[in-house]
């Protein structure tokens, strides 16, 4: 008994590390910071000149993953009453019991800070005042406004579109027509991506008090005209590395086939309006976005 015992209480040490990390890639949101790296490392790649400093790609990626996974933290901390209230968040860690508030809230500073004074120190201001800037809206505007308007989405849409800007200035040292050419892309996309998340889980967020376009949208109209709109929009704003010469117009048609795939996609969703078409909707998000980064950097000019 004794032994059996033991063992017992072995496993549980054992285990106890193996699910602080799997808890804390929960807190950073780890697959949603993985795609702020992405977006950040083909900014500094189309940002660069013809030679590409490796060595600098690494350092603004692993500082805006830093300060991604502080905003993350910070977030969760901020909405654990409202996560604990919706299925799809209840068994976050913090939510969960299985990590306290305070120290989701020091990992989020510490994290938070560490990324933006790394960015200062090892790649210039101008991509840590970004970092910084990220933050604050994600924090103390998007954050808060869920529980107070539909602008919500488009407001939080704007700290998911400024890592590619950080990777760009990271590079150049400043902010120009190719940055902007990135940063409206990635603000476009994340709308028709959001919207279908949004009526699916309608019922969660209207649970935990937060106020989305999908809230009262039954039918899903709302939401998928919605989607339709912005992927049409998105289409014409794809095309513009193009036009700006950060890559060449080998570019314009795979951007063409891409974003009308995802308007085809999108207007399946406004006609058959089912929660099946919704999850399509979102897939084909998923899947646009790297196909255009790689044609992104496939075609640098």
């Amino acid at each position: 008994m004794k032994t059996a015992a033991l063992e017992v209480e072995t496993a549980k040490h054992a285990f106890a590390p193996r699910r602080f990390v799997t808890d804390l890639f929960e807190l950073v949101k780890a697959r949603l910071t993985s795609l702020v790296l992405l977006t950040t490392a083909v900014g500094f790649y189309l940002g660069s000149g013809s030679t590409v400093d490796y060595s600098a790609l690494f350092r603004v990626v692993f500082g805006t993953a830093a300060a991604a996974a502080g905003a993350a933290a910070l977030n969760q901390w901020w909405e654990r009453k409202a996560d604990a209230l919706m299925h799809r968040t209840k068994m976050r860690p913090v939510p969960a019991g299985r990590m306290r508030p305070a120290e989701a809230l020091a990992l989020g500073f510490v994290f938070s800070i560490f990324g933006i004074g790394y960015l200062a120190l090892t790649c210039n201001a101008l991509s840590a005042v970004l970092a910084a800037i990220t933050i604050t809206i994600y924090i103390f505007a998007y954050t808060p406004l869920k529980r107070a308007s539909t602008a919500n989405t488009i407001v939080g849409a704007i700290p998911g579109a400024i890592p590619p800007v950080i990777g760009w200035a990271a590079a150049r040292g400043a902010i120009d027509a190719g940055a902007w050419s990135l940063f409206l892309i990635l603000l476009l996309w994340q709308l028709p991506h959001f919207f279908a998340i949004a009526w699916m889980y309608r019922e969660d967020y209207s649970r935990a008090g937060f106020r989305m376009i999908s809230s009262d949208d039954l039918s899903g109209e709302r939401s998928a005209s919605q989607s339709v709109l912005f992927c049409i929009l998105l289409l014409i704003v794809g095309g513009l590395p193009a036009f700006v010469g950060i890559v060449t117009f080998a570019y314009l048609p795979i951007e063409l086939l891409l974003g009308s795939l995802f308007i085809a996609v999108a207007m399946r969703f406004l006609r058959v309006r089912t929660r099946e078409a919704a999850r399509l909707s979102f897939v084909a998000s998923i899947v646009y976005l790297p196909l255009l980064l790689v044609a992104l950097v496939l075609t640098k000019s």
